[in-house]
């Protein structure tokens, strides 16, 4: 399911599925009032609500360059959903994550992608790879490949572990250099042969206006640095995406030069 970009709907959560135990952050499947089921992810679990920012922000540049992920929307939890959940765990989960969480829309009967069973175009792989050299995101490895395939087309999720840097606390957004070597790992990497390409056209794409609207979307509860309003905070975000975009050349240099290393 594919939904417009630069807006998200609200939902209210109605009723809680089953824990999806991948990683720390315990997300679930559940269902809404409006009867879809969703993978949620919670506020409330160990990696806090950065997360959820760069899940939302990466899915929504990654909607925006065309590339396939599941609806995102604001999952709505009342403070007593709950009360009535018998394993511990989850329901201190549930409690710290009252309020906006972010979610997917399920996509039933997906499967997992496994670069030894499905050929990716070199064209998607490159897009994919030129996504996650902006916004440096580690997570898209051969042994968590962060992508399913659903009707024989291939959907990108869980962006949590992108822009990483966010974590790193005061002037994290300031422009410097950075490179990003663990794009050696990256799954897609060996079929990326058209990063030169598709660099011009992600670029066109993602003008500042289209990063300042992404960036919007990011709810002021999320944004909890003390000293930073919270469009203080959004700007930062706007910063260091530009100033990435803005390098992107150099990037895909890197990138290149870590594929020529695998052949």
């Amino acid at each position: 399911m594919q939904a417009n970009a630069l807006s998200l709907r609200t939902v209210d959560v109605t009723r809680y599925v089953v824990p999806l135990r991948e990683g720390g952050s315990l997300p679930a499947l559940v269902e809404a009032d409006d009867n879809f089921m969703y993978v949620v992810k919670f506020r409330g679990a160990g990696q806090g609500p950065k997360a959820l920012i760069a899940e939302l922000i990466v899915g929504e540049l990654a909607r925006v360059l065309g590339l396939r992920v599941p609806e995102l929307v604001f999952a709505c939890l009342d403070e007593a959903f709950g009360r009535s959940e018998p394993d511990e765990e989850i329901q201190d989960l549930l409690r710290a994550s009252t309020g906006l969480n972010l979610a997917l829309h399920y996509l039933a009967g997906a499967i997992t992608f496994d670069a030894l069973v499905t050929a990716v175009d070199a064209r998607l792989a490159s897009q994919v790879v030129w996504l996650d050299m902006l916004t440096l995101n580690v997570d898209r490895t051969v042994r968590n490949t962060n992508m399913l395939m659903w009707h024989k087309e291939l959907w990108l999720i869980d962006h949590g572990a992108a822009l990483y840097v966010h974590h790193a606390g005061p002037g994290w957004a300031e422009p410097r250099p950075r490179t990003f070597p663990q794009i050696k790992d990256h799954v897609l990497l060996p079929r990326a042969t058209e990063l030169a390409a598709v660099d011009a056209e992600c670029r066109a794409r993602l003008t500042p206006d289209i990063i300042r609207r992404i960036v919007a979307l990011v709810p002021d509860e999320w944004l909890l640095e003390p000293d930073l309003s919270a469009d203080e905070q959004r700007q930062n975000y706007v910063r260091f995406l530009e100033y990435r975009l803005a390098a992107s050349e150099t990037f895909v240099q890197e990138a290149e030069n870590a594929r020529q290393a695998l052949v």
